[in-house]
């Protein structure tokens, strides 16, 4: 195996919750080395949002791989002092620390850059570090209502939350490319500039679409399920088995081909109702009910058969369980075996294959697990790290 593109970076990170850990897992799984900073005793809180993963948090067990834990109490001028001499150390520094914490301990970025110029901090901050709501926090559903990404999720009757943590997964993934960015930055010309990312506009980012067009048409795309706000038909139906299948159709060739060799009605091709997509939307019930009928007189493998046949494409509606045991995951050999404090898991390798390189999955850390050997390579005696244990510092 090659060595892997980040292997001789090191990253700190003083991250909780979602975000943060989702980026610096990243980095970890393309060889960099991450010390996670956590809290003595509980650790990072997501340690806690469930038990569900042989006694750790789903969250923790799927963001936290391949990084070495150290406690460490930054509010005790020895903890601080500790943290000091790793960021001497360090390439990257990445916190998600509560609005004005990171400055009340002397991380904001500008004091890190006096301290040590060669490093790259990276802060992420619910809605930014300056502005009117710099002082808030800004937890998941908190963006996902601010962004209006609820008021477009859900069915007519009511705006629903997006099932993951979008709004952090997506800050997560601006900091990690910002931080590869800044890396190559400084690599290439010497430049350190630091990154910041605010999970709000991340998501802002991702709501340009709905955004445009609610400026420019006056209102906003409907909440309509599976169903999509701009295209028809394009969304689940109930066959006869009562399976959902989710279908589209996105252009006129597409619409004659469903219409001529699946619904066998080759007089809808043309019908001036149906007969582009900006009318097919415009009578969004009456397609949706022709072709409800013609899904539930089949069962979801004929209307699959049917639909290839058609070359439209189609799915079944998966629950959690049948996307675990997806064809296409077992068949392109993604999942791989992680340790974690509970015992081995399974795990899906990074979406993002390098030729040549395979990424490290190595174990979920227990809270503390690296602290005295960290401290060790720092040069902290036995007894001295004893000492910063029993008065509560690790």
């Amino acid at each position: 195996m090659s060595e892997l593109p980040l292997a001789g970076i090191t990253v700190v990170s003083v991250e909780q919750a979602v975000a943060a850990p989702f980026a610096t897992r990243q980095l970890a799984d393309l060889g960099a080395r991450v010390i996670k900073v956590e809290r003595p005793g509980g650790g990072d809180f997501a340690r806690r949002y469930d038990t569900a993963v042989l006694g750790e948090s789903s969250y923790f067990v799927w963001l936290n791989r391949s990084k070495e834990s150290l406690t460490l109490d930054l509010k005790s001028a020895r903890g601080r002092g500790v943290l000091e001499q790793l960021l001497g150390g360090a390439d990257v520094f990445v916190q998600n620390l509560a609005p004005g914490a990171a400055a009340r301990l002397g991380l904001a970025p500008g004091e890190l850059a006096a301290r040590f110029p060669s490093l790259v901090p990276c802060s992420i901050t619910g809605f930014g570090s300056t502005g009117p709501w710099a002082d808030r926090k800004a937890y998941d559903l908190l963006v996902q209502c601010q962004t209006g990404l609820v008021s477009l999720t859900g069915t007519p009757e009511a705006g629903a939350r997006v099932g993951v943590s979008v709004a952090d997964i997506a800050a997560g993934m601006y900091a990690y490319t910002g931080i590869l960015t800044a890396l190559y930055t400084r690599a290439t010309t010497g430049a350190v500039r630091p990154v910041e990312v605010s999970p709000f506009e991340a998501l802002a980012e991702w709501m340009n679409q709905p955004a445009y067009y609610t400026r420019y048409s006056g209102a906003q795309p409907p909440r309509l399920g599976t169903q999509h706000a701009t295209i028809a038909p394009y969304g689940a139906f109930a066959a006869a088995d009562g399976k959902q299948v989710l279908f589209s159709v996105q252009n006129e060739r597409e619409w004659a081909a469903l219409c001529e060799q699946a619904l066998q009605r080759p007089e809808l091709v043309d019908d001036p109702r149906f007969a582009t997509s900006s009318a097919r939307v415009a009578h969004r019930e009456e397609v949706n009910e022709v072709v409800a009928a013609w899904c539930g007189g089949h069962s979801s493998a004929e209307l699959a058969r049917l639909l290839d046949a058609a070359n439209i494409a189609n799915v079944g509606v998966n629950d959690v369980q049948e996307f675990l045991d997806h064809p296409v995951l077992e068949g392109r050999d993604r999942w791989r075996e992680v340790g974690t404090p509970g015992g081995p898991v399974p795990a899906l390798l990074p979406p993002a294959d390098l030729g040549g390189v395979t990424p490290r999955m190595d174990p979920v850390p227990a809270v503390g697990e690296h602290t005295e050997r960290i401290l060790a390579d720092l040069g902290r005696t036995p007894a001295e790290i004893e000492a910063l244990r029993a008065d509560g510092v690790i």
